[in-house]
């Protein structure tokens, strides 16, 4: 059996983890900076109509998409592969399910709902925005840097397969 493939599936993976590092770097750099300078309720309204939108984007698809993905990717490698192919695999799996795929689901996500219940003209969506602005991209540099080093994982396993 021909193992070119999984040198492809590793540029895949490695690239599709790339781009949502470069969203994730995006609201890091400078999304949420700017809609913590807007005013509390436009920030907020704001914030609440992206948290909406992604629903229906290719972004959640790439991003919810790549836990499974890796997750089979590093069970096939722990039962058929070995050296350091395997473990860049095994590496960037377990790097995105933890900093990327489990920080989404029990920081970012939970804050993006909190919020998503707020009127954002009221006393207590502008307190809560104070907090959030800070916390969540918080959360979002660990899902950058965990999307970064998944990325590096991969690609590097591409480089190493024979």
């Amino acid at each position: 059996m021909s193992i070119n493939w999984i040198a492809y599936a590793c540029l895949a993976v490695g690239l599709s983890s790339a781009l949502v590092a470069g969203v994730f770097q995006s609201f890091s750099d400078f999304v949420m900076k700017a809609l913590i300078m807007a005013e509390p309720a436009g920030g907020i309204e704001a914030m609440q109509m992206i948290n909406r939108t992604v629903f229906r984007s290719v972004f959640l698809v790439m991003l919810l998409g790549l836990a499974p993905a890796t997750l089979g990717f590093a069970a096939y490698a722990g039962f058929n592969l070995s050296g350091p192919v395997k473990l860049w695999i095994m590496s960037g799996a377990a790097i995105y399910v933890i900093s990327v795929f489990f920080v989404t689901m029990f920081g970012n996500v939970p804050m993006n709902n909190r919020l998503d219940a707020m009127n954002y003209e009221t006393i207590a969506a502008v307190n809560y925005w104070r907090t959030y602005g800070k916390v969540w991209t918080g959360w979002n540099h660990v899902r950058m840097f965990g999307s970064v080093a998944t990325a590096i994982c991969f690609l590097f396993a591409s480089t190493v397969v024979r």
